[in-house]
């Protein structure tokens, strides 16, 4: 079985936490990672935090493989370091693909005023890696020889583990408005983030996908600059408790209210089959921490009931804390999983 996880919004809605706890409760034999090291997730569990740019999120699970896509970008210190961090280097794999970046690629990007002042570059060099690979001259994985014990086709890999009726589960970065191709140009990433963009750098066909997961946060958050329909200003998220700040750059992310047209449009574009919400706690302070869809507040039930009718797709996973255990699973209830 083949779960891919991609983000709704702008990024920031969670994912982290959400394939922690399916590394955990589904005890996939491989988690792969797209994307690269200009986003952030956060792992918490039992009372340990993580904050991973590159390690799959499912590291959580002693017993599964990790992976890096042929598509993905990573540096090969940041890699190895945080494989050590997470304890996962003895079962980390590297697609010979996956695009290196090293000190040019970054001193490069944080050197162009146009990315750093207008658009917002994290200044990680991965913008600049992805244009040189397009270029054909971005040295991969396969070019350094400390990684070379780690190399394997992970597209051949993934399907060996379908065949065997193995679950694999696949994190994507970023959020859909953040896509090069769906979002607003040119306050966008240097990827496409959608589920076709997951399945790009992945290497494989759709036929093989059984469900794509979709992310959301109980309000919308953006870093940078472009457009944020409804955004409200610091203090006022500060008083609502939903003011952030991000994981990669520690820069204030900005806020609004949760978007239904949005959130519809991003699960059109990805073919979403289920949703996950998290941050539920933030709106609905009584939901901090539960674990049971019935102890949930009422007014966090009916804004959950709501949310669903108007997606039109089912609300299968729901955050309620940080830690990646505070997640109530309705999968069974919802399509009998």
């Amino acid at each position: 079985m083949l779960t891919i996880l991609v983000g709704g919004f702008f990024g920031d809605e969670g994912k982290g936490k959400i394939c922690a706890y399916l590394g955990l409760k589904d005890s996939p034999q491989l988690a792969v990672r797209t994307g690269s090291i200009n986003a952030g997730h956060t792992v918490t569990y039992m009372g340990k935090q993580w904050k991973v740019r590159i390690i799959p999120s499912a590291f959580v699970n002693k017993s599964t493989k990790l992976a890096l896509a042929p598509g993905a970008l990573t540096s090969v210190d940041l890699l190895l370091n945080e494989a050590k961090e997470t304890e996962s280097l003895e079962r980390l794999l590297i697609d010979e693909h996956v695009g290196i970046i090293t000190q040019n690629e970054i001193e490069d990007e944080r050197k162009d005023e146009y990315l750093m002042k207008v658009i917002g570059s994290t200044g990680q060099g991965v913008g600049y890696a992805e244009a040189k690979r397009i270029l054909r001259k971005l040295r991969l994985a396969k070019d350094f020889i400390e990684l070379r014990p780690y190399l394997s086709r992970i597209p051949d890999l993934v399907l060996d583990k379908l065949e065997k009726d193995e679950t694999v589960l696949v994190e994507g970065t970023q959020g859909h408005y953040l896509s090069l191709y769906h979002g607003e140009y040119p306050y966008v990433t240097s990827r496409n983030t959608t589920s076709s963009g997951v399945l790009s750098e992945l290497g494989i066909g759709p036929k093989y996908v059984d469900d794509i997961l979709i992310v959301f946060k109980s309000y919308v958050t953006r870093v940078g600059e472009g457009p944020l329909e409804g955004e409200i200003t610091w203090e006022e998220a500060e008083k609502m408790g939903i003011s952030e700040t991000a994981t990669v750059t520690g820069r204030k992310r900005r806020s609004a209210p949760f978007n239904v047209k949005l959130a519809k449009e991003a699960i059109r574009i990805s073919s979403a089959t289920q949703v996950a919400i998290t941050k539920i706690d933030a709106l609905f302070k009584g939901a901090k921490g539960v674990r049971e869809y019935e102890k949930l507040p009422r007014e966090a039930k009916n804004w959950i009931d709501q949310i669903e009718a108007e997606l039109k797709t089912p609300v299968t996973l729901i955050g309620t804390g940080e830690d990646a255990l505070d997640t109530i699973d309705m999968r069974n209830e919802k399509i009998g999983r």
